[in-house]
């Protein structure tokens, strides 16, 4: 059995200030909070707008949008628009190690909180990240961004769907969920290299940058034949074989990753010839003869028990898989086994995917209602009772959602 520690998580003792909404930041945060940080989230008057993206929602009138990424987060409602909610803000600032926020590009500059002119200097540890969608210059600079526009922008509609289909957003928020995950990197190295030098900075993080890096394999494929990347539906452009076929029971994708795993599956599936075709002896011979590889595959697979087939080849070490719905995924016996299907009360989720053998990660609280901490929040950072209810009755710290 691997070690085990009681630390509370590789990032325990981490106080980090959220001062995100919507979803790139609320996910950077999750996981930093999965993995011990702790997470203050400052909520705008009117809230984090996807409490209100439903249905479904839950008892509380949370919706499922707000519920998966605000896990491990304790909550405070706060109007930064006013000089005392400025204050309240840099007084939770005091002995943070992160602040993350995606207000838009001048934003916190126009409020007295710039990085350069006033976070740098009165706290110099401070690692400061902003989210936005262009940055705060170049000719998009300071525009609003959403996933699916960036997705548009940077190309992923154009190397999505089929020949048949058009151009297709990606199914999944890919921008906004990488650019979280690029922006948990950047924080992390932010911290690592503070150890060294003592210093904070500040990160520059936007959802257009971090879309145009997922263009992967398409970007190098393009700078190396000049050839602009199309749709190839579910097929890549790189490998073959690498689609999802039809069986007897269910679909089932197939990847030939390289000759000696396409020639095994061959021989799997009882037709060790296919694999010595010259058509087929490379990749580089498959992918010119995708469509009669593909149609040959096809006629092996038509009639055979799908889930059976993966089973035996997975076991034999080859690269296939049965496509499943969502419900399937949650109620899968390996989805359980590495703990990715979590459940705390009413709150149902994925599990926590970085399997630390030492220092694991761990849920400890579900997602917030809106403020739902304010109170313990300010008294920790020294607020009396008084002086909270002087801010709460003149709307500088709020405990319900302010409407409009």
């Amino acid at each position: 059995m691997a070690e085990t520690t009681t630390t509370g998580g590789a990032l325990a003792g981490i106080k980090v200030i959220d001062c995100t909404r919507v979803l790139g930041g609320p996910y950077c945060t999750q996981l930093l909070g999965d993995h011990g940080a702790e997470i203050i989230k400052v909520e705008p008057p009117q809230g984090d707008e996807v409490r209100d993206w439903g249905p479904p929602f839950d008892e509380g009138g949370d919706a499922s949008y707000f519920l998966g990424v605000n896990r491990n987060k304790r909550s405070l409602g706060l109007d930064l628009s006013t000089d005392k909610g400025k204050e309240v803000l840099l007084t939770l600032l005091e002995g943070a190690d992160v602040l993350i926020e995606n207000y838009k590009p001048g934003a916190m500059e126009k409020w007295g909180l710039g990085y350069e002119d006033v976070l740098k200097a009165r706290f110099p540890k401070l690692v400061h990240c902003r989210i936005s969608g262009f940055g705060a210059t170049g000719p998009y600079g300071g525009y609003p961004g959403y996933d699916g526009i960036i997705q548009a922008m940077v190309g992923h509609f154009s190397i999505n769907g089929t020949r048949d289909s058009g151009p297709t957003r990606i199914g999944l928020p890919m921008v906004d969920i990488g650019t979280g995950l690029y922006a948990s990197n950047a924080v992390l190295m932010a911290l690592l290299e503070r150890e060294r030098s003592g210093r904070g900075q500040y990160i520059d993080m936007t959802l257009y940058d971090c879309g145009l890096a997922l263009m992967h394999p398409h970007v190098p494929n393009f700078v190396l034949s000049g050839k602009v990347p199309g749709r190839t539906g579910n097929q890549h452009p790189n490998i073959a074989p690498y689609d999802l076929f039809k069986t007897k029971t269910v679909d089932i994708f197939v990847a030939g990753g390289n000759d000696r795993a396409f020639k095994k599956i061959c021989v799997e599936l009882g037709k060790p010839e296919m694999g010595e075709d010259p058509r087929f002896a490379t990749n580089g011979d498959r992918l010119v003869n995708q469509t009669e590889l593909n149609a040959e595959l096809q006629a092996l697979l038509i009639d055979v028990d799908g889930n059976a087939l993966c089973d035996r080849l997975l076991a034999a070490g080859l690269p296939v898989g049965p496509m499943r719905d969502t419900a399937e995924v949650m109620a899968h016996p390996h989805t359980v086994h590495r703990e990715m299907a979590v459940e705390m009360g009413d709150y149902r989720n994925w599990g926590i995917p970085i399997k630390f053998s030492r220092t694991p990660g761990s849920i400890k609280r579900r997602p917030p209602r809106f403020a739902e901490h304010g109170r313990d929040i300010l008294r920790e950072h020294g607020v009396s009772d008084e002086a909270i209810a002087a801010l709460i009755e003149a709307g500088v710290v709020l405990e319900t959602r302010r409407k409009g």
